[in-house]
């Protein structure tokens, strides 16, 4: 046998090796209810973009289920620069007037869901297009304070406060893969911009999944960042609620968001690294998984 033939056998081992691994998690998740935020790096990176809707295609053919969830930041504050609009924080909160909300709203359906709407049906999955006004799937109300409770102005930013999963379940039960942005209407009828790691979370409980997969730009939750060997493979929800208050500020609405899933019955949470190709199937369908998992 030559090298070759040698080193192709090898390969074929490997992925015949992989395909077996994954058979418990293809038995496990099979029907199952994923929604996956789909954020940071994987969002602005076209490969790893490509990679992220070959994912989402791949698992609609096994069987899983998956609901996708996106913000927009990196696009939105690139947007805002063209039109020449100032972007402003206050809380690591975006100031949103109505001018900022219709390029908000714009950016986010019309260039973000419809691009990875369009790579998910290259790779061969059907998808439907959404966001939180569509036949009232979220409900939100004005963020009027700070995480301290201090009094807040940043305008037309809310929280969801009621998810009403309908049309999420019709496109899941019609084969296809929903693609949902985050603004959502509030009491008054005007529509705001809410956070999407949050979004997830509410949209996980009311859907009943069996998981909620955060994507982030770092290999996982740290318990004392940026020392990186103090990376938390595992965690359950008593320590996180003690870590939470140390977290750095850009990880607590994620790990909120894990703790507000498993408070509403979804059984697990993760936090994976959106920087390395196919993170979704590597966390699902193999034993070690990558991120930080969070359990009840």
């Amino acid at each position: 046998m030559s090298q070759n033939q040698v080193q192709d056998a090898a390969l074929a081992r490997i992925k015949a090796e992989a395909l077996i691994e994954s058979l418990p998690w293809l038995q496990d998740f099979h029907g199952k209810v994923v929604v996956i935020k789909f954020g940071g790096n994987a969002m602005v990176d076209e490969q790893l973009t490509k990679a992220f809707a070959e994912d989402m295609a791949y698992l609609r053919f096994v069987g899983i289920k998956p609901v996708v969830v996106h913000g927009g930041g990196p696009q939105i504050t690139a947007r805002l620069a063209e039109l020449g609009i100032e972007t402003e924080f206050r809380s690591g909160l975006r100031v949103t007037s109505p001018e900022v909300m219709q390029v908000v709203k714009d950016v986010l359906r019309n260039q973000i869901s419809a691009q990875l709407a369009t790579l998910v049906e290259n790779a061969g999955a059907k998808t439907v297009v959404l966001s939180g006004e569509d036949s009232s799937l979220f409900r939100a109300e004005q963020t009027k304070t700070d995480q301290a409770g201090h009094a807040l102005d940043i305008g037309l930013v809310g929280e969801v406060t009621q998810v009403n999963p309908r049309i999420v379940l019709e496109a899941l039960a019609a084969g296809v893969v929903p693609i949902i942005s985050t603004v959502a209407p509030g009491a008054d009828g005007s529509l705001l911009n809410v956070n999407a790691d949050l979004a997830a979370a509410s949209l996980a409980v009311a859907l009943g999944a069996e998981k909620l997969l955060l994507l982030t730009d770092v290999a996982g939750l740290y318990s004392n960042w940026p020392n990186k060997d103090s990376l938390i493979s595992e965690i359950h929800v008593a320590e996180l609620t003690d870590l939470l208050p140390q977290l750095e500020s850009g990880m607590i609405p994620k790990m909120q968001a894990c703790l507000n899933a498993l408070a509403g019955g979804v059984p697990r949470a993760h936090i994976i690294d959106g920087r390395a190709p196919h993170s979704i199937l590597l966390e699902i369908f193999t034993s070690s998984g990558v991120g930080t998992l969070v359990l009840p």
